[in-house]
């Protein structure tokens, strides 16, 4: 421990964390406001605070000739698409509902590894994922095999997955050319810019119509201080330290402590077959990346968090 190994560990831990009570805050927020709103201002909150803090500590970089491209699709994936999903998502789909589908999120990796880099899928990899998908159809799925969440809210949930997916594929190859700040900063810099065509023409007259709710608005600054700032910071150090596996196993942890959060603070239950299916999702998880874990090379399929 003297060397401080664990940091990074705890890094990753406490990023889950603050994602998962975001999944909570968003619904708080939709009491008074829209997606849209939502996203846009959190994105905004949390730049600002970050280009404060770069401009005055000097760590923001430049962005170099050529690399402007990555920054653009980066925030293309996220926040623009993966917050696209999300955020529409949750209007449609419990909290626990939403993080059983993102948790999903790394089983995609051997996926697209196979694809691009032509890495073969153990039948370890092959078994937890139909595992998983299993244990999430268990989550919104009713004994008769009909939806107990939104077939369109679900739909959305894995458009998010899709944006975190293309993400970290992007982010992998930038992470190590600049700092943790200065790809969070431009990152959210340019998300707003992405989101606020959308929200003039879709929101704004609705946020100047709805009175001031300190309760939704306070949800939102907490979401752009812990989620859109303190979460990617930490996962983005994480990602450079432990690589983009490492990282992600610790994405099973999101819908447990969603579906705590949840019950505390909004009072969500969860009958026995969820419970059950939220079991599978995270022993499929962790089942899919077995081999991934004890690879000894350097090579690294791709994801997000």
């Amino acid at each position: 421990m003297k060397n401080k190994s664990w940091i990074p560990y705890g890094a990753a831990l406490l990023s889950m964390i603050f994602w998962s009570f975001s999944f909570v805050w968003v619904k708080v927020v939709y009491e008074a406001y829209g997606p849209l709103t939502t996203v846009l201002f959190r994105l905004i909150l949390s730049a600002g605070m970050l280009l404060a803090f770069t401009l005055l500590s000097r760590k923001l970089q430049r962005i170099k000739p050529g690399d402007l491209k990555y920054f653009v699709m980066l925030a293309f994936f996220e926040p623009f698409l993966y917050f696209m999903g999300e955020s529409y998502g949750l209007k449609y789909v419990s909290s626990t509902v939403a993080a059983v589908i993102v948790a999903t999120i790394p089983l995609f990796s051997p996926i697209l590894a196979w694809y691009f880099y032509k890495e073969k899928l153990s039948r370890t990899n092959l078994f937890g994922l139909v595992i998983t998908f299993l244990g999430v159809s268990l989550v919104v799925l009713d004994n008769s095999f009909n939806f107990t969440a939104s077939p369109l809210g679900v739909a959305l949930e894995f458009v998010a997955v899709l944006g975190a997916i293309g993400y970290s594929s992007v982010l992998k190859g930038i992470s190590h050319r600049y700092n943790t700040f200065t790809i969070i900063t431009y990152q959210n810099l340019i998300g707003a810019v992405f989101f606020l065509p959308f929200w003039l023409g879709l929101e704004m007259n609705d946020f100047l119509q709805i009175p001031f709710n300190m309760k939704s608005f306070a949800a939102i600054v907490k979401l752009a201080i812990f989620a859109s700032t303190f979460a990617f910071i930490l996962f983005t150090y994480s990602i450079r330290t432990l690589g983009i596996n490492k990282s992600n196993i610790f994405i099973n942890v999101i819908p447990v402590c969603v579906a705590i959060i949840a019950f505390i603070i909004l009072g969500d239950r969860l009958n026995f077959h969820q419970m059950v299916g939220i079991a599978i999702v995270i022993s499929g998880l962790f089942l899919a990346q077995i081999n991934w874990r004890r690879r000894k090379d350097n090579s690294e399929p791709v994801y997000q968090a």
